[in-house]
């Protein structure tokens, strides 16, 4: 295989609607969300903790490790075995009762990368260039789109578009709405999977904090819905009291790509070279990012060994 000078990277721009990549420039704290299979998920989630948690002690923009609180509504809940995600954090403690909103009685404390995208995003693509890859843009129909370029390996990982690049019909979207507001002081992420009015989180970054959210399956609307606006303020009030000084920044809507698991193998019949598919990602995209990134590698490494 070529050295690193010869590596292509191009952007799709199959025929699905904009807003396709989950909402835009909003990555939240590591934490897997609608995504399988379980065991690869862990051992993917695991892998990116210990990515992201390096690059927040080396000061990459826009990583930051982030107190974390997911609150829990019973005993149950808090008592061994602990979610799946736990082993990937190590230190989780029960919250106390001075680090819980009013109504709740159980909570779980640990730290977690969280991303700003707005600071990261420019740096991944800096990254990708130093190491010696060519960028072509290009309007991409299909995957054999790219073979005048004479790959010697294709990996797909074009995100909500992967599944119409090779005609895989189980790649769905996941509507997600999110509200930005203005942070009144918060450094805690907090989140509740099990409030009565829908999914709750708050994330706090820099300059603003990301409040949600909706998990839409199958829906491709990505105009922002008022009334889910006012229902996530609503219920993020109730785990985080002090936004209800806040002001809204803004409401984003995106479409995260769903899949019934997650796709990382290699395809030797798609295309006249190897092709290693990425995507199918759903809600944890950057929970799973960098360990799914390092089974793309070694699989390209194993082609590059049998050359």
């Amino acid at each position: 295989m070529p050295d690193s000078s010869s590596k292509v990277a191009t952007r799709s721009s199959c025929s699905v609607p904009t807003g396709c990549s989950g909402p835009p420039r909003t990555w939240p704290p590591w934490f897997p969300t609608a995504v399988g299979p379980p065991e690869a998920v862990a051992r993917w989630g695991a892998a990116t903790y210990d990515v992201l948690a390096a690059q927040a002690a080396t000061g990459v923009p826009g990583v930051v490790m982030r107190d974390s609180l997911v609150l829990c509504r019973d005993a149950q809940s808090v008592q061994p075995p602990l979610p799946a995600w736990a082993d990937a954090v190590g230190d989780v403690r029960l919250a106390r009762p001075d680090e819980l909103p009013p109504g709740y009685p159980y909570g779980l404390r640990f730290v977690v990368p969280l991303v700003e995208m707005p600071l990261y995003l420019p740096y991944l693509p800096q990254a990708v260039l130093e190491a010696g890859v060519r960028h072509v843009v290009r309007r991409v129909a299909a995957l054999d789109d790219v073979m005048d370029l004479e790959p010697d390996v294709v990996v797909n990982a074009a995100g909500m578009a992967a599944g119409a690049l090779v005609g895989d019909e189980t790649v769905f979207p996941v509507r997600g709405q999110i509200v930005r507001v203005t942070n009144p002081g918060l450094r805690l992420s907090v989140r509740d999977e099990e409030h009565p009015g829908g999914r709750a989180y708050v994330h706090p970054r820099s300059e603003d904090c990301i409040l949600g959210g909706t998990l839409e399956v199958g829906s491709w609307d990505t105009e922002p819905d008022p009334g889910q606006t006012a229902a996530i303020l609503d219920r993020c009030i109730d785990i985080a009291p002090q936004l209800a000084r806040s002001r809204v920044l803004q409401t984003v809507v995106g479409l995260r790509p769903g899949r019934p698991e997650v796709r990382v193998e290699l395809d030797r019949e798609l295309l006249p070279v190897p092709v290693i598919h990425d995507y199918g990602h759903g809600g944890a995209g950057i929970t799973i990012s960098w360990g799914c990134a390092q089974d793309v590698t070694a699989l390209a490494k194993q082609l590059e060994a049998t050359t």
